[in-house]
């Protein structure tokens, strides 16, 4: 079978693509959307997902947008840092999406699904900015997630991210947690091995 077959039916059509963002807060009508990382997971020809490609960028908080001060104590963001690079909400979803599409198109998938540790979290954030920027283009399923806080429960029996990484044996570096690219990559993994290391008969 070939890995654009496999990837097309393994999930009824959905290509996983893991997400995190780190943000100002935890109100997505509110609060600012600081940065975006998006792992775009693959199938190898025996089935086998693993991570393929990592695309990331810091974003400038819209006008008027709200920064908690506990949530950019966590994050450690300094918005005006010069070296921080960051483009608007406008520019920062078509550069994230566009490589999506082109692996939606790649695998003959119809929508990709975001896999989050609490995804709910992260594709709320993801739709208010697309739809607060008028872009009609969210390669995105507008509701439905897979969250790697339910999976690692059920196969761990574990859910805050350390734990779940530790207890799939994989290695969790603390002082790398809470970047958005650490957060999306150690999740992917984490996803990647769930699967993986899962019995699956397709249909």
């Amino acid at each position: 079978m070939s890995n654009i077959v496999a990837m097309a039916q393994r999930f009824r059509g959905y290509m996983p693509v893991v997400v995190d963002v780190e943000t100002g807060g935890f109100n997505e009508q509110t609060d600012a959307l600081l940065q975006i990382a998006a792992v775009i997971v693959d199938i190898n020809d025996q089935g086998q997902f693993y991570c393929a490609e990592t695309i990331t960028c810091h974003v400038n908080p819209f006008p008027g947008a709200n920064l908690e001060p506990k949530s950019m104590e966590v994050n450690g963001i300094d918005v005006d840092h010069p070296f921080r690079m960051a483009i608007d909400e406008k520019q920062a979803l078509p550069k994230i999406f566009k490589p999506i599409r082109e692996a939606l198109k790649k695998h003959g998938c119809t929508k990709a699904i975001l896999v989050g540790h609490n995804a709910n979290f992260d594709l709320k954030f993801i739709n208010i900015a697309a739809q607060r920027t008028g872009i009609k283009r969210n390669p995105f399923h507008p509701f439905s997630s897979f969250d790697t806080v339910s999976l690692s429960g059920l196969i761990y029996g574990q859910t805050v991210l350390a734990r779940s990484v530790q207890a799939a044996g994989l290695k969790w570096d603390s002082n790398e947690a809470h970047s958005a690219i650490y957060d999306a990559e150690i999740t992917a993994a984490l996803f990647c091995k769930i699967v993986n290391e899962t019995s699956f008969i397709g249909t």
